[in-house]
């Protein structure tokens, strides 16, 4: 074949990688929004990705044989229809997320196992189709290779190179660029218009090159089955079940690893993004060294590998010990060595089972693509909400010393290489599984504090008296202070008339929800994580009387799907988005369309309360923006602990508050919950320190009026460049 159709192919592969990647991380926070920001929806997007995968790269191997001898038409050229098809979906999906989401409203709350499973269903329906054409484009490309090239025998390795390369490019470039810049609805497009340029390309070079009139040059390298590719007879495991533990493994490793990390990492979208594209970028080291030593004609041999995997699968546990205070860096990198063994180890298996027949390959990726189906949903229904972080890790790193023990026992301490890799395994699983603590037993280690595990999260509640806090997943959610209480007695006090119902989003402690309680209404709580439901009394001695009050009710859903499928109206909406402001579940909460959705759901005059906590000003101006752009009339308090931002919006003028009349307004239960925690226990003073507080919204407008959050474009959650040039030029702020 020649070098330049070899490289133009490389090119398009990567491209095609690019796009793959794209979508995934796309569409992972476009069903954040239609589903709700839970675990199980990342893994559902996750394994319904690679099930397409696995599903397409199976049947493409049996099906292209067929395809080119009953059309006469080259490989490629199916190769081009299935990247259409793909383009197609990056316009389709969005609608089909929608319409899944509609379908949802009435399954009930988010926690039920009837919710789970049809949302479920409704990803699998919306992404599974355009992931079967992904899958399709390594057998077909393969064919393609092997038309023109028939003494080709690692076809799948110089895919997966470029693929994987592609891969990495995609998920930075997505989440550093193209959404800041452009948003979701035209990164979209953009890849759609890739794929579809990838597609004419091919159709090109299928009408230019038709099957079997391309030819390799002499010195177009060492050719497969010559004595330059010795290593491709070296088969001593299993493959395909190789293949299918190493993709379970590795993929239930990350999503343990985005939640073991959290408190390093915190829950920006960046996380996940950074966490995606250092493994993909290890995948690529791996794949690199592995077709350089192929052209070389030497490789490493599967049990050096897979001891290699045994020591290298531990590295993550001992940098998850919070005692090292491991930075970011530090982090991620502990996954380096695992992610380049295995980017090693995959084509190096799928080279040696197919010989380049695009059959037996489709094959044997899709052993390696189920594994990574069941991998995500393994981690997130069973070993989390079970036993945790760290031992999720030791059960899942595991088999690879297992497997070098029991295969390998004759030659394991045979050879110096062996001895090293071994006891290095079995030093760090000792360290791992003994020396070695995770934030979960650090705070299960102090007496009183409760850790609950479950699907969604990993929720400890910890401290005395005023000391006493939340985490979710090692992030500090909450704190007892008098600013929650604030949000529900000053959204309550600008109601002329005496109020009936209010709705708060975000239980976290229960303090809002037990203020609002307070003044004798009908009080709603929406929380995401059922945990934290479990933990009110942990906070609060009278919180089995209010779990008992009639009046009052707690509800396990996403706050933006609560407000879809409620019919009720409310006369107060208070919200307390969970920090930090520019995590995918805030972003949410802060944005245009989230705000429509909550005047279809305040009563004629009713008032929605908004809690901004701290951050970036440019993020406040734009979430004032938001705000402003749909409720029209507005006021803006400062909190009295000296951090945070109150907004108190309306559809209808809003009236002029004084401390006699909001005194007045409140019943006495609710004046005794303001001062509870007041030294003076002077409502007066209480009430006046809260509207001493108050600025004009004015200040907080900037010129630009692109400076707002939109689903399309959340502006907190997608900052890298902004802030970037904002520091170069001497301008970035943060406010309190």
């Amino acid at each position: 074949m020649h070098k330049q159709l070899y490289r133009l192919l490389f090119i398009l592969f990567l491209l095609s990688g690019f796009c793959g990647l794209l979508y995934q991380v796309v569409w992972v926070r476009m069903a954040y929004a239609a589903f709700g920001v839970i675990t199980p929806v990342l893994s559902v997007v996750i394994s319904v990705f690679m099930l397409g995968l696995s599903i397409g790269s199976w049947a493409g191997g049996k099906l292209i044989a067929r395809f080119c001898a009953s059309t006469g038409k080259s490989a490629i050229f199916f190769y081009g229809v299935a990247e259409i098809a793909i383009g197609f979906g990056a316009l389709l999906v969005p609608l089909l997320f929608s319409f899944g989401s509609d379908l949802l409203l009435s399954s009930g709350e988010m926690d039920s196992a009837g919710y789970l499973f049809f949302s479920a269903l409704a990803l699998c329906g919306a992404i599974l189709p355009w992931c079967v054409f992904m899958g399709f484009t390594f057998p077909f490309m393969m064919a393609y290779i092997q038309e023109v090239d028939a003494r080709n025998e690692t076809g799948f390795s110089y895919l997966y190179f470029a693929n994987v390369v592609g891969a990495m490019l995609g998920t930075l470039v997505t989440a550093v660029v193209l959404i800041e810049v452009f948003g979701f609805k035209t990164t979209l497009l953009i890849a759609g218009g890739l794929n579809f340029s990838i597609a004419a390309i091919s159709f090109i070079i299928g009408a230019r090159k038709p099957a079997g009139t391309a030819g390799a040059l002499p010195d177009s390298g060492p050719q497969p089955g010559s004595q330059a590719y010795p290593v491709l007879a070296e088969i001593t495991v299993p493959a395909c079940w190789l293949l299918f533990a190493t993709g379970l493994i590795s993929m239930a490793m990350e999503v343990v690893w985005i939640r073991g990390f959290t408190p390093v990492l915190q829950t920006r979208t960046y996380s996940f993004a950074s966490l995606l594209a250092v493994y993909l970028m290890a995948t690529w080291i791996g794949s690199f060294l592995y077709r350089k030593q192929l052209a070389q004609g030497r490789t490493l041999s599967t049990q050096k590998v897979l001891t290699g995997l045994a020591a290298f699968a531990l590295l993550p546990i001992i940098m998850n010990d919070p005692r090292l205070q491991a930075g970011i860096p530090a982090a991620l990198g502990s996954i380096i060595p695992f992610c380049a063994a295995l980017g090693y180890l995959t084509p190096k298996l799928i080279d040696q089972y197919s010989i380049g027949n695009p059959d037996l390959a489709g094959r044997a990726y899709a052993f390696n693509i189920i594994g990574c189906i069941i991998g995500p949903l393994f981690a997130s229904y069973v070993l989390l909400p079970t036993v945790g972080v760290k031992v999720a890790l030791l059960i899942l790193a595991a088999p690879f010393p297992l497997f070098v023990l029991i295969r390998y026992r004759a030659t394991v301490f045979t050879r110096d290489w062996s001895i090293v890799l071994t006891t290095l395994a079995l030093c760090f699983f000792f360290y791992a599984s003994v020396v070695n603590v995770s934030y979960e037993e650090v705070y299960a280690a102090y007496r009183g504090n409760r850790v609950r595990r479950e699907h969604t999260a990993t929720v400890v509640a910890h401290g005395t008296g005023f000391n006493k806090m939340l985490l979710v997943n090692g992030i500090g959610i909450t704190q007892l202070t008098p600013v929650t209480k604030n949000m529900a007695h000053l959204p309550l006090a600008f109601l002329k008339e005496k109020p009936r119902s209010a709705l708060v989003i975000c239980f976290g402690m229960g303090t809002t929800f037990r203020s609002l309680l307070s003044w004798d209404i009908d009080a709603t709580a929406v929380e995401l994580v059922p945990s934290v439901k479990e933990l009110f009394g942990y906070y609060f001695a009278d919180a089995p009387a209010l779990l008992a009050n009639p009046r009052g009710r707690i509800v396990i859903d996403d706050g933006r799907r609560f407000l879809k499928r409620t019919t009720q109206r409310f006369d107060v909406i208070t919200i307390d988005p969970p920090p930090p402001v520019e995590a995918a579940g805030s972003s949410l909460l802060y944005s245009r369309e989230f705000y429509q959705l909550v005047k279809d759901r305040l009563s004629e005059k009713g008032i929605l309360h908004h809690w901004f906590p701290f951050g970036e000003l440019r993020i406040l101006n734009a979430v004032a923006r938001s705000l402003a752009s749909e409720f029209p009339h507005i006021k803006v308090y400062k909190s009295t602990s000296g951090w945070g931002t109150h907004f108190i919006c309306s559809l209808v003028p809003l009236d002029s508050l004084s401390v006699v009349k909001m005194v007045a307004r409140m019943p006495d239960t609710a004046q005794k919950d303001l001062v509870e925690w007041h030294r003076s226990k002077d409502i007066n003073a209480a009430v006046a320190a809260i509207l001493s507080q108050e600025i004009a919204l004015a200040d907080l407008l900037v010129a630009d009026e692109k400076v707002v959050v939109t689903d399309d474009q959340p502006y907190n959650e997608y900052y890298v460049l902004r802030r970037q040039f904002a520091r170069m030029a001497g301008t970035y702020r943060i406010v309190r």
